[in-house]
């Protein structure tokens, strides 16, 4: 059974997201707030967090930025009622795997946790296999599986899950076009409710981390190119 963390301010959205998810056999662990998110994530290590942008205390941003300071695989979904494309890239920046704008439908919600769940928990995940945990070249940086890292010269970058996903699928297509529905698909899972511009913020984050030239290319009207 996995259990997930989730941390809202108002009571109403918070209970019934939480009689949802237990409708649906998972074990939840509720916050009020940022500084009790944090207090409730050491105390019960969720397998995944649903964390509100705008809160008292801690906004859902700090508490992402210190979850990642320890943390790179846990897989986190933003809860925002913030449309901007400013809110959304800096909730990926600091290491979220997504985001779901309020309101939002509880099937689109569900779907969204389950194949995260199903991603990231299946055996699959992006250390385990791909390329044995160990090290790998992408451009002119590396890549460390195994601390989620991006090292670049003599700086180093925090990957989430889904950066560290994406960087090794390139990496295993290096020359070829991929198109965006099949990055969609093979990264966030076919089952995936948002749209491209979830993957065009990813890829931009993951830009600016691996520095100008960017060996990820565009190639316009399809979709992006690693390499030659």
């Amino acid at each position: 059974m996995s259990k997930i963390l989730v941390v809202e301010d108002d009571a109403n959205i918070r209970e019934g997201i939480a009689e949802t998810l237990l409708s649906e056999c998972y074990e939840v662990v509720l916050a009020r707030d940022g500084l009790e998110a944090l207090a409730k994530y050491k105390e019960a290590r969720p397998d995944l967090i649903l964390l509100d942008v705008m809160m008292p205390a801690k906004s859902g941003y700090d508490v992402c930025r210190e979850i990642r300071g320890i943390d790179a695989s846990t897989p986190i979904i933003m809860l925002t009622a913030k449309g901007e494309e400013f809110d959304k890239v800096l909730g990926l920046s600091l290491g979220a795997d997504d985001y779901v704008v309020k309101p939002f439908g509880i099937r689109e919600l569900l779907a969204r946790v389950a194949a995260v769940l199903r991603r990231c928990y299946s055996g699959v995940a992006a250390g385990d296999g791909a390329h044995g945990g160990e090290p790998f070249e992408f451009g002119k940086c590396k890549v460390d599986p195994k601390r989620y890292c991006l090292v670049c010269g003599k700086k180093e970058y925090p990957l989430s899950d889904r950066e560290m996903r994406l960087l090794i699928y390139f990496c295993h297509h290096e020359g070829e076009v991929l198109t965006r529905d099949a990055l969609l698909n093979n990264v966030w899972g076919i089952e995936y409710y948002g749209n491209t511009r979830t993957l065009d913020q990813h890829i931009s984050q993951l830009r600016k981390k691996l520095g100008d030239p960017s060996p990820i290319e565009t190639v316009h009207g399809i979709g992006y190119r690693y390499g030659s």
